[in-house]
């Protein structure tokens, strides 16, 4: 299934520059990043429950946020892209 995660850590600290790097890090081991802070991920629901345990205890609760959208495995007429950056398959494997 596709998963849109996405997250706002709040950087006026360097505690929160830290998390804010490790919270990235961990979101490009596990799919493609299409805007900053914006990834897609194709995995099952077993991955995306480790994924999110993962980016929870990154994350300072409170004054940073994550968003997990479940798109599914129908995403395609869901997903639109207009401008810059071209597209990708996101069911390629990920290149490290």
């Amino acid at each position: 299934m596709l998963v849109l995660i996405t997250y706002d850590v709040n950087t006026e600290t360097e505690a929160g520059k830290r998390r804010l790097r490790k919270v990235a890090k961990q979101c490009v081991n596990y799919g493609q990043r299409v805007q900053n802070s914006v990834f897609e991920c194709n995995m099952d629901a077993a991955k995306c429950r480790q994924v999110k345990a993962i980016l929870e205890d990154l994350i300072d609760k409170n004054v940073d946020s994550l968003r997990f959208y479940y798109l599914g495995d129908h995403y395609k007429n869901k997903v639109e892209h207009i401008g810059a950056k071209a597209g990708f398959d996101v069911t390629k494997p990920l290149m490290f």
